[in-house]
């Protein structure tokens, strides 16, 4: 019954459990660069394979949940995630740490997706704006400590005990997915034809496609500034060894406020007001990285990500909104877009960044925040 739903506080931990796996590596592209003797786009690809296996597996994940029950998918996601955490323990080429680093993308949709659609089905609709806020804001932490634990780690070992730490965490989140209840309105839908039929139906709910392309211009954004300001601060004047560029990611940990203050905004003011005002923001953070001083750069960097994270539950609320039947394959086909934009980012903004610098960086994604506030704007406005 919807009234047995377990607390806010699980699905954060899943949340936060799930999400180290995604950009831990961030942190430590600096020493990956060296160790391997690769680029900027070339190193950024230990990000770029995940996002990419990310939004492949995405759809997938959603129809594979829809017809095998979220539970499991979360469960089974969770625990098969411990073998190419410690498969990237044994990479000694760039190609194999890519290579168990999109297995780690490819399993990561199983939980994300899954848990959306739990949440969605499982949890009454009273208490459902805080499990979903509680799940967001536990990716917000994850995504921060996966990147500076990550790098303490790595300050003090080999970078390959990073992944150790990331197999030891996918374990965990395998024996906390136990304490989900068991589904109570899940039907499985395994008709391929049903499936086919939903899928023609998200295809043609034009609101659908509009969040899709926020979505990846979003991840675009944040995965582009991160990937790139990593290089920017690991080189000249500023120097930074890995536990310090894991330290900057901190600005996440606003993430943590930001998204749950943003539930009754959204509410009261509806998703388009939402990601206009977080485009204003992460414009404005942007270009205030553009001066040279390190606080003013992570002043910036901290604004920018601010207006993601806002964006991001104005995106997640516009799904909610406009999608009513085959919620998994929704998810679905928003996170393929989603983590799309992240595997384009991290080759498009590795060449911006050898061939402009930073500046060049900035310029593409403040464009790319812009044209998602464009986008929502148009493809959110409400209808007949």
């Amino acid at each position: 019954m919807p009234g047995r739903a377990p607390s806010p506080l699980l699905f954060a931990a899943l949340g936060t459990l799930v999400f180290l796996n995604v950009y831990a590596p961030q942190s430590l592209l600096g020493t990956l660069a060296g160790e391997f003797h690769a680029g900027a786009a070339r190193v950024g690809g230990v990000i770029g394979a995940t996002m990419l296996a990310m939004a492949l597996a995405s759809p997938l994940a959603g129809v594979l949940a829809d017809a095998w029950g979220r539970r499991r998918t979360v469960m089974a996601a969770f625990a098969l995630l411990v073998l190419p955490a410690l498969l990237a323990t044994q990479a000694h080429t760039l190609d194999a740490l890519n290579a168990a680093r999109f297995a780690q993308g490819l399993l990561i949709p199983g939980v994300m997706v899954a848990l959306n659609a739990y949440i969605g089905e499982e949890v009454s609709p009273a208490r459902r704006a805080r499990a979903l806020t509680g799940y967001v804001t536990g990716t917000v932490l994850g995504g921060f400590l996966g990147r500076f634990l990550a790098g303490v780690i790595a300050a003090h070992a080999p970078w390959q005990a990073a992944f150790a730490f990331l197999a030891a965490t996918s374990l965990a989140g395998a024996l906390l997915s136990t304490r989900l209840p068991a589904e109570t309105h899940f039907r499985p839908s395994r008709d391929a034809r049903g499936v086919l039929r939903a899928l023609g139906a998200h295809l043609r709910n034009s609101s659908l496609l509009a969040t899709c392309a926020v979505g990846f211009l979003l991840l675009f954004t944040l995965v582009g500034t991160f990937n790139t300001l990593t290089l920017r601060l690991s080189a000249p004047p500023y120097g930074l060894n890995t536990a310090q560029t894991g330290a900057v990611f901190a600005v996440y940990l606003l993430g943590v406020v930001i998204t749950p203050v943003a539930a009754p905004f959204l509410a009261a003011r509806g998703p388009r007001t939402g990601l206009l005002t977080a485009a204003g923001a992460s414009a404005a953070g942007l270009l205030l990285t553009l001066a040279a001083p390190l606080p003013l750069i992570i002043a910036g960097v901290a604004a920018a990500a601010c207006g993601v994270f806002l964006a991001q539950a104005a995106a997640l609320n516009a799904v909610q909104r406009h999608v009513t039947q085959a919620r998994s394959l929704a998810a679905g086909l928003y996170h393929l877009a989603y983590y799309g934009g992240a595997a384009v980012a991290s080759v498009v903004a590795g060449h911006i960044f050898e061939a402009a610098l930073w500046p060049g960086v900035v310029a593409l994604v403040t464009g790319s925040m812009l044209l998602a506030a464009l986008v929502g704007a148009v493809g959110w406005r409400p209808r007949p």
